[in-house]
């Protein structure tokens, strides 16, 4: 009896971790709103991003205010390869980043330890 009890308990869990990193979660997306020839977005930094997706439009500068309120080490950076960009995020205190908004297409970001992630989509 106890062997099939760990046998389940194990199949449960394999199938918890499966559906945690490879299932489909709904995904929080922002669009960006233009004020004085200029995007902003706020982007929370706890347990990881929210919103995970941004959508900027094309042209226009756009700044993202990331605020790290999770003290893991893990989330204390925040990485945009394709420009570039590897910032340190202080926590509870917001940080801003430039984005080049020149190029459009899918961009994503990440934690320092590229667990955490997040998308920014410029039209």
């Amino acid at each position: 009896m106890i062997k099939l009890m760990v046998l389940v308990g194990g199949l449960v869990l394999m199938g918890f971790i499966t559906w945690w990193f490879f299932g489909k979660h709904a995904v929080q997306e922002v669009h960006a709103n233009v004020t004085a020839d200029q995007q902003r977005v706020d982007i929370d930094v706890n347990g990881g991003y929210s919103p995970e997706q941004v959508v900027l439009k094309q042209g226009v500068p756009a700044v993202l205010n990331f605020t790290r309120q999770d003290a893991s080490s893990c989330l204390d950076r925040v990485v945009f390869s394709d420009f570039g960009i590897n910032q340190e995020l202080p926590q509870n205190q917001p940080q801003a980043i430039q984005i080049d908004t020149s190029k459009p297409g899918e961009y994503d970001w990440a934690c320092g330890m590229d667990m955490f992630h997040g998308k920014l989509i410029i039209k």
